[in-house]
């Protein structure tokens, strides 16, 4: 089966996760990814199961609650934040939790993060993508300089991580070739953050098709590769909408990432007919 297109619940921020359920169904998307985040709903699980029961929308993954605005959510303990994510994406019948790399403060957490994060996959038999992120800018004597804020390191393809998420938006501010990202990471490459980025140091989360990451071409790289029917794989909208000035505009916005990601996730006919 090809790739389900999902619809992320931080998309419609501020407006709430029932918010996020309801939009999906409406629009026609196939899935939801969960963001737990300072919206109390996300973090209740009997909640969620019964927005994804009522809107008849499965629930496709689990966002853990390893952002920096999400640091007390859950308690700060970072392997017991991915512990409840797991049991809620059993309890929601979620095979996939999306968790970004520590941050380099994190120590300890960071430390054994690889093999952490592999000990959790066999214990739960789920799958944790991790993320890729990008670096930090900083003002250093007057010039912008890269900052290293992520550890083991920002890029997943470099560590031997079984299943990983590519964010367009972060790879535009890292200046990071998706497609190759994604050859890189061969059928590591579990789960997709389908947004798009201009470039700037802004975590922009574009509609795709506004910024220049190439977010078709990407698309269509996925499906002539098989993601999705090859090895499994999600591709989920995380766009921002924040800055839409009415429910119809922020509406119009999810309706058209979902049409550019159903209109480019497709094999040309010459390729097909190779295949």
């Amino acid at each position: 089966m090809p790739a389900r297109i999902g619809l992320s619940t931080s998309s419609v921020y501020p407006e709430s996760t029932a918010h996020g359920f309801a939009y999906a169904a409406r629009l026609g998307y196939d899935a939801i990814e969960v963001m737990v985040g300072i919206d109390a709903l996300s973090q209740q699980t009997a909640a969620v199961r019964q927005l994804s029961e009522h809107h008849g929308i499965p629930i496709c993954a689990v966002h853990a609650p390893t952002l920096l605005l999400t640091q007390r959510v859950w308690g700060t303990e970072p392997w017991g934040k991915l512990e409840r994510s797991a049991e809620m994406a059993h309890a929601v019948g979620a095979g996939t939790v999306v968790v970004h790399p520590p941050f380099r403060w994190q120590k300890d957490y960071a430390q054994g993060f690889v093999e952490g994060i592999a000990a959790l996959e066999a214990s739960t038999g789920l799958a944790f993508a991790v993320e890729n992120m990008y670096p930090w800018k900083a003002q250093v004597r007057g010039r912008n300089a890269g900052m290293e804020m992520y550890l083991p390191g920002w890029d997943p393809s470099a560590e031997e991580y079984a299943h990983a998420t590519v964010d367009l938006s972060h790879a535009a501010i890292a200046h990071d070739d998706v497609v190759e990202m994604a050859q890189r990471l061969g059928d590591r490459l579990h789960h997709v953050h389908l947004t798009d980025g201009s470039g700037s140091a802004k975590d922009e989360h574009l509609v795709p098709g506004r910024g220049g990451m190439g977010a078709d071409a990407f698309l269509r790289h996925l499906a002539a590769d098989g993601f999705g029917s090859r090895y499994g794989g999600d591709i989920v909208l995380e766009i921002n909408t924040r800055r839409c000035d009415s429910v119809e505009e922020r509406e119009a916005d999810l309706a058209e990432s979902l049409a550019f990601a159903r209109e480019h996730y497709t094999v040309p006919a010459t390729e097909a007919v190779e295949r």
